[in-house]
């Protein structure tokens, strides 16, 4: 009887054992998915946006102790949305609807007011410069307002072809007319277009209008929360394809010597790897 009972106690510490260790495996399992969540929402881009501290009544003023300003990620932002550096153009203005707490605040939503033009859109010292671009270059029309595109000139030079990649993690602020990723056609699908207008600063606008006079510029997009630098060295477009030994053509096999003097025993040692038989005269 005393042996059955150990043998109980054993099965049962041992399912005890077991279960602990799935336990503790789960929680690790857990954590580690909740930290990698935390991380990726902490590495999206935000933008600061107007929202109202609590929740307004129609006629409320838009005032510093009526709204407070907060991140929200890039995606989820409103393109009508009220923005600290607009603030001063909005403080005072009435609601003409009424504003949930932590919302943000619409230009729409004020009384009077229309949203600001599209220069607003950009940062103190940035331009806005619209490239065009072909279906292909522009990704059969897959780019969207507020994506990251790199730009890639392919040009020529010398009747030699070059491509390389002139600016990197560039903000696409439009997409021919469009300044939001809501607008689509009447059959619900993304519009076409054949421009892409881009946030950059005056120098990289230079750059971009002068790749357009003397090339192709085409648009990579990038993945949300890829910020990683790629080479910006220019390859001969025949080396990317693999071609530019064929086109070089083949290096002479015969050995040039020069001088007249004779031939020295490097000299002798690479002809009779090339076969013998050759006829050359080694005299002075």
């Amino acid at each position: 009887m005393a042996t059955k009972i150990n043998k109980n106690w054993i099965v049962l510490a041992a399912a005890l054992g077991i279960g602990a260790l799935a336990a503790f495996g789960a929680r690790n399992y857990l954590s580690g998915q909740v930290a990698e969540i935390e991380a990726r929402e902490r590495n999206k881009a935000t933008v600061q946006v107007v929202v109202a501290k609590a929740n307004l009544e129609k006629g409320a003023r838009i005032s510093a102790d009526t709204v407070a300003v907060r991140p929200v990620p890039a995606e989820w932002a409103h393109s009508g949305s009220l923005t600290p550096e607009q603030f001063g153009r909005a403080e005072g203005a009435l609601l003409a609807y009424p504003a949930n707490a932590g919302e943000p605040v619409l230009w729409a939503q004020l009384e009077g007011q229309r949203a600001p033009t599209f220069s607003a859109r950009l940062a103190q010292g940035r331009r806005a410069v619209t490239v065009p671009v072909d279906e292909i270059s522009s990704l059969s029309g897959m780019v969207e307002p507020g994506d990251l595109i790199d730009i890639v000139v392919s040009a020529k030079k010398d009747s030699r072809s070059f491509t390389f990649t002139l600016l990197q993690s560039v903000l696409v602020l439009a997409t021919g007319t469009r300044a939001s990723q809501q607008e689509n056609d009447a059959d619900g699908r993304a519009r076409s277009f054949t421009t892409i207008t881009l946030d950059t600063t005056p120098e990289d606008a230079r750059r971009i209008i002068a790749a357009r006079d003397v090339g192709r510029v085409t648009a990579l997009l990038r993945a949300p929360n890829d910020t990683g630098s790629v080479s910006q060295k220019r390859s001969d477009a025949l080396a990317l394809l693999g071609l530019a030994d064929g086109v070089a053509g083949a290096a002479s096999s015969v050995p040039v010597i020069y001088g007249g003097g004779p031939i020295g025993e490097g000299q002798n040692i690479a002809m009779h790897r090339r076969g013998k038989g050759s006829d050359v005269d080694n005299s002075d």
